[in-house]
């Protein structure tokens, strides 16, 4: 329950489980609202519930919707008719359904009446490593360093701390997140001799905020296995397949899964139902572990990567599956494809070199482009959907260009910088064009330092919206927050505060194409049909005028549903 907001319990208790929990319905008044409101208690399964008085965005209609089986089943006018004259025609149709079935059935109804609430379909973070997303909530965070020096400051600070409580073991890493070293100067930037001059024998890593290079001192180089020059540097793949050995640690897993839940139950407080998940793991038997465990707080699309395509084919998966055990809420994602590197690491793979960079750099390939399009012919041969991480703008045309070959279907990720004659591809390609806005935000200034004279348009939303390509918005966790109301923030106002001026004025989307871009159903509104995945607001998001309001929209989330049940 959301602090500041009273709720009178007549009987029984708030749930704390998972979406996949049985229940009765147990009245609650909610005083702020004077919402009538039905818990979701363990005991009795029962499949209906009706959402009484909600208020759809951008109008004054208040509707009813009904929901059946995890799916809203209607949604029709408020009328007059009493809470009691509707609770009986939904049981009528409940017994007539279980007698239909043979089956029994509770009495009982779930009831809110949302008393002029706004009702939107749930958000949904098309792009997380949701695991690494939910370290974040428990490792040094150094995303508010200015320079190496203050990175170490915090470093050793952070040390200090749990040598102190006696948490610090010198056989396991000590791992660090978000350092932003494309925003410091030339003479502050990251070295091994200033990690190691505070580090110590104990074995330490750094990841970089966009995860494509860490900083290492020499004993986490030694542990690794990873070469390392003056900087302490580690980049790209050798990067990403260091980074999977911090979790083989003792004690590691039963960390993971606490800060899992906690993070399932941050995502559905922001009114986030579900995910897109790539993290750099295999993916498909963690979740359905997960699930198994009970970690069942969100819908979960597992990405697979290139390296692990073969054995998910022979196992028989492709993109859509279901995942057992999970109750429909998981399901096998696409191919997860990491073309080029990343612009913070001046690694994204352009046409035109970087700027203020010796010797010239344009970027690199992770893959080569026959490489790329052999990939995307074994998803598209296997029902695999693809999701292609791509940059620069170079990046960009070599994927579309595997994409058109290959017939692939799925998403580009990123798409940050695009060449103009690459955007009416999206849409003619059928791809989807994966974005965070976000990252317009935390990049506008490095921007500026290094792609000053760039082929291509950097974060071409309206452009691509206006070519008609299909968007999706996410965040990239932990790269940015997982927050659909920061990307959609970023998307609509272009700034993050309002008292600096936007950055791309031109490339800002209505609000309404925001929102929509961060749901399933591509829409602002639910319709009969739809999961009975809800989010009840008690602020109009499409009349916000701010970006600091926009970015305020968690704290006006009052209940989230995932298939029906309430997860916040």
């Amino acid at each position: 329950m959301r602090a500041g907001r009273v709720w009178v319990g007549l009987r029984g208790e708030l749930p704390t489980d998972g979406p996949q929990m049985a229940h009765r319905c147990e009245v609650f008044l909610g005083v702020e609202h004077g919402m009538l409101a039905a818990s979701c208690v363990r005991g009795v399964h029962n499949e209906g519930m009706l959402i009484t008085h909600a208020r759809l965005v951008g109008t004054d209609d208040l509707v009813d919707v009904t929901i059946a089986d995890g799916r809203i089943t209607a949604i029709t006018p408020s009328d007059t008719a009493t809470d009691r004259e509707r609770v009986a025609t939904i049981r009528d149709a409940e017994r007539d359904a279980a007698r239909d079935a043979d089956r029994n059935t509770s009495d009982t109804v779930d009831i809110v009446d949302a008393d002029g609430m706004w009702i939107i379909p749930g958000l949904w973070d098309c792009h997380t490593h949701f695991t690494q997303w939910s370290k974040t909530l428990g490792r040094l965070d150094l995303i508010n360093a200015r320079s190496a020096a203050e990175a170490m400051a915090m470093l050793r600070e952070h040390l200090e701390a749990r040598r102190a409580a006696g948490t610090l073991d010198p056989n396991a890493f000590v791992v660090g997140m978000r350092f932003r070293h494309s925003l410091w100067s030339d003479s502050e930037q990251p070295t091994l001799a200033a990690i190691d001059a505070v580090t110590g024998d104990q074995p330490v890593a750094l990841s970089s905020a966009d995860m494509h290079c860490g900083w290492v001192n020499s004993a986490a180089a030694r542990r690794l296995g990873v070469e390392v020059d003056a900087t302490g540097l580690v980049g790209e793949l050798a990067w990403f397949n260091a980074y999977t050995q911090f979790d083989k640690a003792p004690g590691a897993a039963e960390e993971t899964d606490r800060l899992l839940r906690e993070a399932e139950r941050d995502a559905a407080a922001k009114g986030v139902v579900g995910i897109r998940d790539y993290e750099m793991a295999e993916n498909v038997n963690t979740w359905i572990a997960r699930f198994a465990a009970g970690i069942n707080g969100l819908r979960v699309e597992a990405g697979v990567y290139p390296e692990r395509m073969q054995a998910a084919i022979d196992a028989g998966w492709h993109t859509g599956m279901p995942l057992p055990g999970s109750h429909g809420l998981g399901t096998v994602g696409p191919m997860k494809l990491i073309s080029d590197g990343s612009l913070n690491t001046r690694s994204a793979y352009c046409s035109t070199p970087y700027s203020g960079i010796e010797p010239p750099t344009y970027g690199t390939l992770s893959y080569t482009p026959q490489q790329i399009e052999d990939y995307m012919r074994l998803a598209t041969e296997h029902d695999f959907d693809i999701a292609c991480h791509a940059i620069g703008d170079e990046a960009n045309t070599i994927v579309l260009d595997a994409a058109a070959a290959t017939g692939a279907h799925g998403s580009i990720e990123h798409a940050q910088m695009l060449k103009p004659v690459d955007i009416p591809r999206f849409a003619q390609l059928g791809l989807t064009a994966s974005i965070q806005p976000q990252h317009a935000m935390d990049d506008r200034d490095v921007i500026a330092r290094f792609w000053a004279n760039p082929a291509g348009i950097p974060y071409a939303f309206r452009s691509l919206y206006d070519a008609g390509a299909k968007l999706r918005m996410g965040s990239d966790a932990p790269v940015a927050p997982l927050d659909p109301w920061l990307a959609i923030s970023a998307a609509v106002f272009g700034t993050e505060s309002s008292s600096r001026e936007p950055f791309q004025p031109e490339q800002c989307l209505p609000v309404e194409v925001a929102l929509a871009a961060s749901t399933e159903v591509g829409r602002v509104n639910p319709a009969a049909g739809d999961p009975a995945d809800l989010v009840l607001l008690d602020t109009d998001p499409t009349a916000l005028e701010t970006p600091e309001a926009m970015r305020a929209m968690p704290s006006h989330v009052v209940m989230t549903f995932v298939a029906g049940q309430r997860t916040h």
